[in-house]
């Protein structure tokens, strides 16, 4: 994946990344759909785990409680959000490593490989090349038998998630680049990228539209 020079910042506009952490707590129903994410990540000692967007670091803190064992890292090209994500890590007392960039070829060879590979709301603000990209690096970037685990707007499958939708994360985010999200590009992407199989394991209604988890698997060609 090439580096883009730019980025949709947290929220999507840089005033409002200290409303971060409280806006997606309401406005996405966090407490319905992230702990659900990191229970399928289910991290375990010696594993590695990025992060990618990994924002003000959520997830990674949550990845690190529950295996104190695994390399959890975060990657964000907001040196804003990371600046909160290191404060409350270190307040927390756990050891994750945050970098500031993009998850692009650079990053992989420098980290990787990694057993799985996380990513939630980043994929709907990416253009819809750059969507592939990253999951194409993904891909590259997993030892065999890895797994990529997704959470993020899917399928608008209902009148009323369309409108929530339209009328909170595309007017933030911009039509363009989430507008192929809602239509359900990508698993189609993850399969494209080599992944297979590709699952969604749950999709959770939101006063923003429906976000959908996925899990897919980088195959060891072995059968199962």
């Amino acid at each position: 994946m090439t580096a883009r020079p730019d980025y949709t910042p947290a929220l999507g506009l840089r005033f409002l990344t200290p409303l971060y952490d409280t806006a997606i707590a309401a406005f996405t129903r966090e407490g319905a759909w992230r702990p659900r994410l990191a229970g399928e990540i289910a991290p375990q000692a010696g594993m590695r785990v990025v992060d990618i967007g990994c924002g003000t670091g959520t997830l990674t803190r949550a990845l690190k409680r529950a295996a104190p064992g695994a390399k959890v890292i975060g990657v964000d090209p907001d040196a804003q959000v990371l600046a909160r994500a290191r404060s409350l890590a270190a307040a927390d007392g756990l050891e994750v490593d945050y970098f500031e960039g993009f998850f692009d070829d650079a990053f992989v060879a420098t980290h990787g490989p990694f057993t799985a590979i996380t990513s939630s709301l980043v994929l709907h603000q990416v253009p819809l090349s750059g969507k592939a990209a990253i999951l194409r690096t993904a891909f590259a970037a997993l030892a065999p038998g890895g797994r990529l685990h997704v959470a993020d707007y899917g399928v608008q499958s209902s009148g009323l998630m369309r409108f929530l939708f339209r009328n909170t994360v595309q007017r933030i985010d911009g039509f363009e680049d989430t507008k192929h999200n809602a239509r359900g590009i990508l698993p189609e992407l993850m399969r494209e990228a080599g992944f297979d199989p590709v699952e969604e394991t749950a999709r959770v209604a939101t006063p923003s539209g429906a976000i959908t988890i996925f899990r897919a698997v980088k195959s060891t060609g072995e059968p199962t």
